[in-house]
């Protein structure tokens, strides 16, 4: 098998195909499609009340003495809810290519766990964790480290 039609099969799949031969499967096939345009509604309204609790966030913080000043928590809160956002971002991105290609968007979905365990660390609060905790988060962030190293290293 050559490797550009190995990568081919790789590269394309029908999760959810608009016809089948069986007329219920067909129709069970629409409701889940219906079913994901829902999710990626909801995840826009989502991504919209993010922002405003950015925004919310940050005018809370702006408005306390000492006034427009934020402390290192305050600059972690922020970038926590940043953050969040770009994740809700990137998930209805993967809801998009999962509604309008047949590819499988395998670099996306390990990228926009990268973000969200790059989320979590970034707002850890050392003094508050278990050893055995911080282990786990350090594993996770190896192993999806090397999947998006092996996905990308074409």
């Amino acid at each position: 098998m050559k490797k550009d039609s190995h990568h081919q099969s790789l590269k394309y799949h029908e999760e959810i195909p608009p016809e089948h031969d069986d007329q219920l499967i067909s129709f069970l096939h629409r409701i889940i499609r219906f079913a994901v345009k829902i999710l990626a509604l909801l995840m826009v309204l989502v991504i919209i009340w993010g922002i405003g609790d950015v925004v919310h966030v940050l005018y809370i913080r702006l408005n306390e003495p000492p006034f427009l000043l934020l402390n290192i928590n305050d600059l972690l809160e922020t970038f926590g809810a940043f953050l969040a956002v770009l994740i809700a971002i990137e998930i209805f991105i993967n809801i998009r290519l999962y509604l309008g290609t047949n590819i499988i968007p395998v670099k996306l979905v390990v990228a926009t766990a990268l973000m969200a365990i790059s989320r979590k660390v970034i707002i850890l609060d050392l003094d508050k964790l278990s050893a055995d905790y911080l282990v786990g988060i350090a594993a996770v962030v190896l192993g999806l480290g090397i999947s998006y190293w092996v996905i990308t290293k074409e």
